[in-house]
C-alpha cells in the first residue's frame, strides 16, 4: 500500500521533503499537490458582499484549499501573461 503525502506547515518542509523524498512510494492518484514558493510579503484589504465571500469560501473548500489562497490563485490567473 502506497503512504500519503504529509501535511507541510511552511513551504520550507515541503521543499525539503521532496528533495529527499522517493515520491514513487506515495499515492498521488486524484491528489492536488502544490507548492507555494514565492515570499508574501504585502497585504492587501479587499470589502466584498458577504454572498460573494461565501461562495469564494464553497469554492475553495470544493477544491481543498483556504480561501486566501484561492482568491491569490484568482488574481494571478486573471494577470497571467501569455506565453
Amino acid at each position: 500500500m502506497k503512504k500519503t503525502i504529509p501535511t507541510f506547515t511552511s513551504d520550507k518542509e515541503a521543499v525539503r521533503f521532496v528533495a529527499h523524498a522517493d515520491l514513487s512510494q506515495f499515492n498521488l492518484k486524484g491528489q492536488m499537490v502544490t507548492f507555494e514558493l514565492l515570499p508574501k510579503d504585502k497585504t492587501v484589504s479587499l470589502r466584498l458582499p458577504d454572498a460573494l465571500l461565501e461562495k469564494v469560501r464553497q469554492r475553495a473548500a470544493k477544491v481543498g484549499i483556504p480561501a486566501q489562497r484561492f482568491m491569490r490563485l484568482a488574481l494571478e490567473q486573471a494577470v497571467k501573461e501569455d506565453a
